[in-house]
């Protein structure tokens, strides 16, 4: 329980930590307990899209459902995101992308990244009906995650553990880990109304891929950046997909 605690802790802005101390180990092995920090924030997120719904339209629903996640992690993986494109953008070494992406402050690549990314996200939720939407994001929030989640078992860590930003870094995971966090990956997508839209999982792990192959290449390795942009990305493919498969059938 320390574990899944531990992830929620880390992964939302919530007083969890209030419930009892965790240790820091614990930490290096939250990321297979992030697909089910996922049903957390997409389940809370939808309550507030579904209620909203019932008295604003749905592109406001839309709007709050997202402001929704972005407060409760925290802008999180949204700062990662903001992060890997300007390190990968601007940087032309391992060492000059490390270093931007451990910069704090903000750059044009990833300024420009942020309003693409928002600007898909809002409007491909908004192509679709207020349910379809509601089921997507229950289903594409975990699964997204726990695809992401397997970069930690797919590359090494980028920087010395010293260098990391929150001085953590992942342990690769265990069996029981690996099969937990295919469960709680895999569950969600049964939130989809209908088979077809199980079509939709192909996508994110082809980006997935993609990512992992770049971050290898370029920087050998992942960070906790790569984590979150890598989880962005995926999530926004998956509703890609989601919308397409609507809008043909």
């Amino acid at each position: 329980m320390l574990h899944i605690l531990a992830a929620f802790i880390f992964f939302t802005r919530l007083p969890f930590w209030r419930l009892t101390e965790v240790p820091s180990e614990y930490f290096k092995n939250i990321v297979s307990r992030w697909a089910l920090v996922g049903w957390f924030t997409a389940g809370i997120s939808v309550l507030v899209l579904y209620a909203s719904s019932l008295i604003l339209p749905a592109n406001i629903a839309i709007l709050l459902a997202v402001i929704t996640r972005l407060l409760i992690t925290g802008c999180l993986h949204e700062d990662g995101l903001a992060d890997f494109f300007d390190g990968f953008g601007g940087g032309t070494s391992k060492e000059r992308i490390l270093a931007i992406m451990k910069d704090s402050h903000i750059g044009s690549y990833g300024v420009i990244g942020l309003i693409f990314y928002f600007g898909l996200l809002y409007t491909l939720l908004s192509c679709l009906p207020i349910a379809l939407a509601g089921s997507a994001i229950l289903a594409g929030d975990p699964f997204s995650k726990g695809v992401s989640a397997m970069i930690i078992n797919r590359l090494p860590y980028a920087r010395k553990e010293e260098e990391a930003k929150n001085k953590t870094v992942y342990n690769r995971m265990t069996t029981s880990e690996y099969l937990f966090c295919l469960f709680t990956t895999l569950l969600p997508i049964f939130w989809l109304p209908k088979p077809i839209y199980f079509l939709a999982t192909i996508l994110p792990i082809i980006v997935f891929y993609m990512l992992t192959f770049l971050m290898k290449k370029k920087i050998q390795g992942y960070t906790g950046d790569c984590c979150g942009a890598t989880f962005l990305l995926c999530e926004l493919s998956f509703y890609l997909s989601i919308t397409i498969i609507y809008t043909l059938i």
